[in-house]
């Protein structure tokens, strides 16, 4: 193995290693139990050029915010970068959520976003980036301006509009999702996120629809997404997620 093969998989065995002391069971009349403080996801590409990368990232969750760890690797190019990221959401008829990114190669990122209303919601962000070299997994513009609207409810169910256009080096790229999440019994749950795109590739403008599918049970899901010119590029790209929480 290489040394940064050899270090992401240490990182993996340690990462699904990581357990909670179960405690004793109360008498009567015991809280809630707390949310899983831990997220683990694995990802894998495949692109239409023929390489395949993949990713593992690990979250957690506190009082302090969410602090994430991540991994990627392209094999076929012998590319790789870690990452790391917090992001938090702060008040509650405002909702104030910042976020700040790092990976090696020298890239910082953050955004903020602006969100008020319930159950109706409407919002706005911004995001920038210092423009150093950085695999974009989510595949939305990371220098740009959102904008949001939907319906949320306690239960978990939501629809929601969002559209991300770049404001910095490609103006016309624009994505446009439609996001729709419903609870279903047993504490499991299907989140659907239809993506329509438009912008300029190789100087050729595209109109493309993506979509990913989510199923969530209470301690793991899995995610297959299709995302044609990823990234406003020739290449189109399909990602399977698989994740646990504990």
């Amino acid at each position: 193995m290489k040394p940064l093969d050899l270090a992401s998989a240490v990182f993996l065995l340690v990462a699904t290693g990581v357990v909670r002391a179960g405690a004793p069971e109360p008498a009567t009349d015991a809280p809630a139990t707390a949310p899983p403080a831990y997220k683990l996801t694995a990802g894998l590409y495949r692109f239409s050029d023929h390489a395949t990368g993949w990713d593992v990232n690990l979250r957690h969750s506190s009082d302090l915010g969410n602090v994430w760890i991540g991994y990627f690797r392209l094999a076929s190019q012998d590319t790789t970068q870690w990452r790391a990221g917090w992001d938090h959401s702060y008040g509650s008829a405002v909702r104030i959520s910042p976020s700040i990114q790092f990976a090696s190669g020298g890239f910082v990122g953050g955004s903020v976003q602006a969100e008020t209303g319930d159950p109706w919601f409407v919002g706005a962000g911004l995001g920038r980036t210092n423009l150093r070299p950085y695999w974009n997994l989510n595949f939305d513009p990371n220098d740009a301006y959102t904008l949001s609207a939907g319906h949320r409810r306690t239960d978990s169910q939501l629809f929601m509009v969002q559209l991300v256009r770049d404001n910095r080096q490609n103006p016309d790229q624009r994505h446009l999702h439609f996001t729709w999440r419903q609870p279903l019994a047993e504490g499991e749950r299907l989140t659907l996120d239809a993506l329509y795109k438009t912008g300029l590739v190789e100087k050729q403008r595209i109109r493309r629809w993506g979509l990913s599918a989510t199923y969530d049970w209470p301690n793991w899901f899995v995610r297959l997404a299709w995302d044609p010119n990823t990234n406003f590029t020739p290449v189109d790209a399909w990602r399977l997620s698989v994740g646990s929480r504990f």
